[in-house]
């Protein structure tokens, strides 16, 4: 059972996506690391923050957070004192056919190469 207040929170509708800040959320790597750990999630199945592993402090992933869902990438919902978080996979496929899978496979050949 779930207890306390859900709120799911989003900010961009997909018509309001802009390309350039889209973008530009995409290019920071601590970003499109939190992208690439969301790509599996649904919003039935999102993560808290404390589940996405990532080596910067937590104010610092909390700025990313918010910078990408500023720009329309991700969506969250509080449950009592606790935020989920998950990638608007949807939303952005039908702003961007092919954007986030072009992003997302560029960045595992990189990680690779390296």
């Amino acid at each position: 059972m779930i207890r306390g207040r859900v709120t799911p929170t989003t900010s961009a509708q997909p018509v309001e996506m802009d390309l350039i800040t889209v973008l530009q959320a995409l290019s920071d790597p601590v970003r499109l690391e939190i992208v690439r750990q969301l790509a599996g999630c649904t919003a039935d199945a999102a993560k808290t923050c404390g589940q996405i592993e990532l080596d910067v402090s937590k104010s610092t992933a909390s700025h990313h957070l918010k910078t990408l869902r500023g720009a329309g990438i991700l969506a969250e919902r509080e449950e009592g004192t606790r935020k989920f978080t998950w990638l608007r996979k949807t939303e952005m496929e039908e702003r961007f056919p092919g954007l986030l899978e072009s992003v997302l496979s560029a960045a595992a050949r990189d990680e690779a190469a390296a």
